[in-house]
């Protein structure tokens, strides 16, 4: 399918566009209401340009930054444009589909959509990997009308058979140069060519590259494009340094960088092991550090999400594919502990500070034998950075990133949910138990650490339950050597005919999970 010459529109081209309202642009009065609930009452310059095509039907191409509102940008008109016609969607046929890059950013999207959704009596659901794929089955089966949805994951589900999407009437591509540098173009291709010719498609992007533009150009026949700038052109509230620092003393540094007070920072590492190596040095000097990478299981990686956005944990470290879905406000310093790959993944990394016309400080740490490829970075970047030598304590470290010196004690959990008070169901409450539930150091179901070494078991070396641990040698069992249920070792023996305690399995020789 060839569009036809686009209709271009910048943000310098609607000089009068500051004094517009919601209400100006067409929203329902449901929505305008909803929002100024939410305390938002003037429109980001994108929303200012793009609402009122979106609400027409247009396809609409949207060039603009991390954090500028692109969301309700294509949100708000797609739930205004559903609810005005009245219909109740289909089992398995939702109504409309919004596709974004990771997990991370559709539970976002799915949040800041919702409470406009449910004022119009319109539902928004997620369908993303690390989730249970039932549960989605049944929503949708139950009918959505808007779904929020990773390729990856809905490519399941078509294949599966448990969604359709013959139905859909809006389509919205949301971080299409995201999808397209982690390699989803030929998923997104296959899903867009399901959905009906004629149905309205929005795609928003912070760059234009040419795989994006191949994508417009087969997708997105008679678009209007509204631009609010060069997405090479630094922020303007946005400062960007690289911290020189010599060999021996980086860890140093970021531990001072990281013990500063206030705010929000987010550091950046290459690989998973990378980010919880950082973590652990952090921690082990008093600073709340957590880390956020695709090796941990979804609902940890929720938790920790939402532990940096409420400001309990005031430092996330992070890989670049996982932090990608992060659209937090308020943080205010990203470092670069690695070198990102390319300009693009800096200009990714840094679009997570400055958000909404915010102040942030984005600052590169560099070892002599870094300099030289961080230096052509921000070049390709397009950012304006002040080249710094910093060592630990200095004053120029302090004044750029309000580094100070870490307290020195240990964190020595990670933070998670307390646990209901009252006598444990595994054993009795008061006097020192030999069995059942042990909270200790020594054993005890230990929650989620990778290093835990028991589960709920009787003595220090008799087993029990182990948990998921790799390494884990038995599960309910009386003795050292009677058996007893093995949970799911590979090398369990089954149940004794002559048990001394624990659970044992029915018949000889098996285990029943």
């Amino acid at each position: 399918m060839t569009s036809a010459t686009p209709v271009s529109v910048s943000a310098t081209s609607t000089p009068e566009a500051s004094e517009t309202t919601f209400s100006d642009l067409g929203l329902p009065a449901a929505i305008v209401a909803a929002l100024a609930k939410n305390g938002i009452t003037v429109p980001s310059p994108i929303q200012k340009m793009a609402i009122t095509d979106a609400l027409a039907g247009r396809n609409v191409l949207g060039r603009a930054q991390t954090g500028s509102g692109k969301t309700l940008a294509f949100g708000l008109p797609m739930l205004a444009r559903l609810a005005s016609t009245g219909t109740k969607p289909a089992a398995k046929r939702p109504r409309a589909l919004v596709l974004v890059p990771t997990r991370e950013l559709a539970f976002q999207v799915v949040d800041s959509l919702q409470s406009y959704a449910t004022v119009l009596g319109l539902s928004v659901r997620p369908a993303v990997g690390g989730t249970p794929f039932g549960r989605q089955a049944d929503q949708l089966r139950r009918g959505v009308d808007v779904l929020v949805a990773t390729p990856g994951r809905l490519g399941d589900h078509l294949r599966q058979g448990t969604c359709v999407l013959e139905a859909v009437e809006i389509t919205a591509l949301d971080e299409a140069d995201q999808m397209a540098d982690m390699g989803f173009l030929p998923e997104v291709r296959d899903i867009l060519g399901q959905t009906a010719n004629g149905g309205q498609r929005m795609l928003f992007s912070a760059t234009l590259d040419r795989e994006v533009q191949s994508l417009v150009r087969q997708f997105l026949a008679d678009h209007v494009q509204h631009s609010t700038g060069d997405s090479k052109a630094a922020v303007e509230s946005m400062d960007h340094y690289i911290l020189n620092v010599g060999r021996g003393q980086k860890d140093i540094v970021l531990s001072e960088i990281a013990a500063r007070e206030g705010g929000r920072t987010i550091m950046f590492a290459r690989t998973k092991l990378g980010c919880d190596g950082i973590t652990d040095r952090l921690r082990a000097v008093g600073i709340h550090a957590e880390s956020l990478h695709g090796g941990k299981a979804q609902n940890q990686r929720t938790r920790v999400l939402d532990r940096f956005k409420s400001g309990r944990t005031p430092v996330l470290v992070a890989t670049d594919v996982a932090a990608r879905g992060i659209h937090v406000d308020g943080i205010d310093l990203v470092v670069h502990v690695d070198p990102p790959a390319d300009h693009k993944d800096y200009m990714h990394r840094a679009g997570r500070t400055a958000r909404a016309g915010a102040a942030g400080t984005v600052v590169a740490i560099a070892l002599p034998n870094q300099r030289r490829i961080i230096s052509r970075l921000t070049g390709q970047a397009g950012v304006k950075v002040t080249s710094v030598d910093v060592s630990p304590g200095s004053v120029e470290l302090g004044s750029i990133t309000g580094a100070k010196a870490p307290s020195g004690e240990p964190v020595r959990e990670a933070p998670r949910r307390e646990r209901p008070s009252g006598p444990s169901r595994f054993g009795a409450s008061g006097s020192p138990r030999t069995g059942g539930y042990r909270g200790g150091d020594s054993g005890g179901y230990r929650g989620r650490d990778e290093n835990r070494t028991g589960g709920y078991r009787g003595g220090e070396s008799s087993g029990g339950y182990k948990g998921r641990d790799e390494n884990r040698t038995g599960g309910y069992r009386g003795g050292e050597s009677t058996g007893g249920y093995k949970g799911r070792d590979e090398n369990r023996t089954g149940a004794t005919a002559s048990r001394t305690g624990g659970f044992r399995s029915r018949a000889a020789g098996t285990a029943r999970d």
